[in-house]
């Protein structure tokens, strides 16, 4: 009897064998059927890089760990026990149909010409902010850009004025040096409340009074607080007009002047574009004690291959914000991936960069500071905490 197990048992080894060597073989066939076939195709019909980057967007990164912990469990060791394996059938299905069942705009995505300039993807949102109430990106022809208007400037000196009050001296400081950059790569974008009979979020646009003044008093708000700060008030349309160039560029505009700003000082860290949204009021406006304020919120550029060093200081401020003001930051967005928007918005050339959208068209300076001024506060709180961590002693200079 043990004879015949011994031999039964070589018998079923033999077969084992045979039947992977038939798989070997069978799978090399495949991978060359597979090859043949895609070569073949069209290009219109290939699998590209960018194909397999969309499917592979579907999943998390603990997703990704476990499809690697499939051949090496090393991966798999760090994942906390509350981590959940991928859903490969709803990413299949995702990748095959274009319709994600977590977003109801993917069913009429592909069916409404135009949808595409508002099929923005929501990071993190706000107290009550969802689909239904993504940020609005105007981009107005040149010939409306460049339009001359009237502007009742008399009156934003009013509200300047009454804001200029003296404050403290703050109790750290970077000295000398400039770590922060504020520039406008929208610099025209302007507010209803001070053009004289433009009522259309597309006109709104004045050489002078724009974001410019934003950030400015930014600026000055950070001063305050010991973070020195430069800031720039190119007017981007007129560098537009005279190359020749047309809105979506006007981040290719921009890009110099920070890059010739970072060259010229080895000091500046973070990147703050400050825009204004080109929503309405009721969506761009809430009241804190009674007293109105300019809602804001973050756009983060995903075609920035290190963009989640970029969305980590987004996140931190608008965690902070949410605590102490719930709903004054919208929360942060991808805009639409259209080829008319860049994508990108110079957040490659820092890791501390961000895009700060500041109330819209119908909100006055005197709401948009207010908000400003908050979000100095939380600003230089993450900063200050930051160059701790880094091991600068409390209070002394940068």
């Amino acid at each position: 009897m043990k004879g015949y197990r011994s031999s039964h048992v070589v018998v079923l080894n033999g077969t084992s064998i045979k039947k992977s060597i038939v798989a070997v073989i069978l799978g090399f066939i495949l991978v060359f059927a597979v090859s043949g076939v895609m070569t073949s195709l069209k290009p219109e019909y290939r699998v590209t890089s960018s194909s397999i980057n969309e499917f592979s967007k579907r999943f998390s990164g603990e997703s990704l760990l476990y499809i690697f912990g499939y051949t090496n469990a090393y991966f798999t060791q760090g994942l906390s026990s509350e981590a959940k394996a991928p859903n490969y059938a709803s990413a299949l299905f995702e990748l095959t149909t274009s319709i994600n069942l977590d977003d109801p705009r993917s069913l009429i995505r592909n069916e409404i010409p135009g949808f595409a300039y508002y099929d923005g993807e929501i990071l993190v949102a706000g107290s009550g902010v969802n689909y239904t109430d993504m940020p609005v990106e105007s981009s107005p022809p040149m010939e409306v850009l460049l339009e001359e208007r009237q502007a009742s400037i008399v009156d934003l000196d009013e509200e300047e004025d009454e804001n200029d009050e003296s404050a403290p001296p703050p109790a750290q400081t970077t000295g000398d040096k400039r770590t922060v950059f504020i520039y406008h790569s929208h610099s025209r974008e302007s507010f209803l409340p001070y053009l004289e009979g433009v009522t259309s979020p597309n006109a709104a646009s004045h050489p002078e009074v724009n974001v410019t003044r934003l950030g400015k008093k930014l600026q000055e708000e950070l001063v305050q607080r010991g973070i020195g700060t430069d800031v720039d008030t190119t007017d981007t349309a007129m560098a537009l007009k005279n190359r020749g160039w047309v809105y979506g560029q006007s981040y290719d505009v921009t890009r110099p002047i920070v890059e010739e700003a970072m060259a010229g000082n080895e000091h500046l860290n973070y990147l703050i574009d400050v825009h204004r949204d080109s929503g309405r009021r009721k969506s761009t406006t809430m009241d804190i004690n009674g007293v109105p304020h300019a809602r804001l919120y973050f756009v983060i550029g995903k075609k920035n291959q290190h963009y989640e060093k970029n969305q980590y200081l987004a996140e931190q401020i608008h965690k902070q914000l949410e605590e102490k003001y719930p709903g004054l930051s919208k929360g942060i967005f991808v805009p639409p991936a259209v080829e008319t928007r860049n994508g990108i918005y110079n957040q490659d050339l820092s890791p501390n960069s961000m895009l700060i959208e500041v109330g819209g068209v119908d909100n006055t300076f005197e709401e948009m500071n207010r908000t400003l001024e908050i979000f100095a506060d939380v600003f230089s709180e993450i900063y200050w905490q930051a160059e701790k961590v880094d091991g600068t002693p409390d209070g002394e200079a940068q």
